[in-house]
């Protein structure tokens, strides 16, 4: 009896390739498929070989940031006040955020009194957002220390998170909260196009303050 070899079974690389390749010859006659069969050895050695770091190691390369849990992105982002996602339950439900309407204010036709209302609530969001989002930096540089230097406990594990929750919520409440002020300063026809020109499918053209 011939002895199986890894590489020959139907999982191996070698063997799927060859078990597809002599199937095409003996019902074809010849390789009618030279060109199936490197199509088939080329999914064979991308599906086979890719890299171990990437299929299972997703956090290699985090253990340099300076707070594991945060990216510099994610710091910038704190520290500027952006968005960061917080306001989705908001904006994909009809409500835009100021920054995005002053972005496209001459194709939603804002008048001189919108636009000036809008900003103020822009640079009130801002103000409002930037040392929350500082907060929440130190709390996450607080916690990875804790980890850092294994001086982490059950009680400093708890009051940490629920700090960390507290502020990630009030940051959350910052954004939203302003989608609802701007979306008071807006008519329907602005809120409709404003989704429309956002690339969002269904416009709510009933929000608005008209």
């Amino acid at each position: 009896m011939r002895r199986k070899h890894g590489n020959d079974s139907a999982l191996g690389n070698g063997g799927m390739y060859s078990a597809l390749c002599h199937a095409n010859t003996d019902s074809g006659g010849r390789y009618g498929s030279n060109v199936m069969c490197r199509m088939v050895l080329s999914i064979v050695l991308l599906l086979g070989f890719a890299p171990a770091s990437a299929q299972e190691q997703p956090y290699a390369g985090y253990e340099q940031r300076p707070i594991k849990a945060l990216s510099a992105q994610q710091i910038a982002d704190l520290k500027s006040g952006r968005g960061m996602g917080l306001a989705l339950a908001a904006e994909l439900n009809g409500f835009p955020g100021p920054i995005h309407v002053l972005e496209l204010a001459d194709k939603l036709g804002l008048t001189v009194e919108q636009r000036d209302a809008i900003d103020a609530l822009y640079a009130a969001m801002k103000a409002a957002a930037v040392p929350i989002g500082e907060r929440l930096i130190r709390e996450e540089a607080d916690l990875d220390r804790l980890f850092a230097t294994r001086s982490v406990t059950p009680v400093s594990l708890a009051a940490a998170t629920k700090a960390i929750g507290a502020t990630q919520a009030e940051l959350r409440n910052a954004h939203l909260a302003y989608h609802l002020s701007t979306i008071a300063i807006l008519t329907p026809e602005q809120v409709r196009r404003y989704g429309e020109l956002r690339g969002y499918a269904g416009a709510h053209p009933h929000h608005g303050n008209h």
